[in-house]
């Protein structure tokens, strides 16, 4: 049997009802190549190879791991990847619509959804398991405290649900904190209505200092802001994502003035 490593931040599943709820998680409407990341000793893949048969593909880090998987699976056959999800290129293995499925390390959670925001344009569903911490933060309303840079940028582009919640006992070995399974479904944007470049910018910038009102965090962004904007007299955290959205179109249209 594979061991868990700490270094990889490997804790895995060991109950396989729960395994079976986050195979439902996806739900019945999913018609796109399935990825599941890091499978571990397989107690999910089992249950996806079942329902996506050649639609259904997984990514193993771990040399051990990846070679347990081949035996136990060997029909998965080259839809079995030995790689880092975080260093591929996604659109190298799936140029279509595609869900993504796993227990994510608690160690690279926001890397992977900074990933997916990368590939938005193909990824549809996400169902994974994180830390709770880390998914109440992205399932936050704005005027919360854990709001904060996942939580608009995810929300932006992906409708969050969450599914349940799943206690420590249940995995090999145990983590120290409870985790939290959610599901984000790709939402009808296909753009913000604003310059998403610039967006991304001021929302990390604005974050980055998020005890500071926006006319303080963002002037290494805009110099020139009105003292009767009221925007900028709140907090990044009271932002909703609309708001943000509105408050890149009054930047840029400065930063045009400024041009001029």
């Amino acid at each position: 049997m594979v061991k868990p490593k700490k270094y990889l931040g490997q804790h895995f599943l060991t109950d396989t009802n729960i395994a079976q709820k986050i195979v439902l998680g996806l739900g019945e409407d999913v018609r796109s190549k399935v990825l599941e990341i890091g499978p571990g000793t397989g107690v999910l893949t089992q249950y996806l190879y079942d329902k996506y048969k050649s639609d259904f593909f997984a990514i193993e880090i771990d040399n051990e791991a990846f070679e347990y998987l081949q035996t136990q699976y060997p029909s998965i056959g080259k839809n079995l990847i030995n790689a880092d999800f975080l260093k591929i290129n996604i659109k190298d293995y799936f140029n279509t619509e595609m869900s993504i499925i796993g227990n994510f390390p608690y160690n690279i959670s926001s890397q992977i959804f900074f990933k997916v925001l990368e590939n938005k344009d193909i990824v549809q569903n996400v169902v994974c398991m994180i830390q709770k911490e880390v998914a109440d933060r992205i399932r936050a309303n704005h005027g919360n405290k854990t709001y904060g840079i996942l939580s608009v940028f995810l929300q932006a582009y992906y409708d969050i649900d969450f599914l349940f919640n799943v206690k420590p006992g249940v995995f090999n070995p145990p983590p120290k904190v409870d985790s939290s399974v959610i599901r984000l479904k790709r939402n009808n944007k296909k753009k913000l209505g604003c310059n998403e470049k610039l967006f991304f910018n001021i929302v990390k910038t604005g974050f980055n200092q998020r005890r500071k009102t926006l006319r303080n965090s963002l002037k290494s962004i805009v110099a020139d802001v009105s003292q009767e904007e009221e925007i900028f007299k709140k907090r990044p955290e009271q932002l909703s994502v609309d708001e943000f959205v509105r408050l890149t179109n009054i930047i840029e249209s400065k930063l045009e003035d400024t041009k001029c």
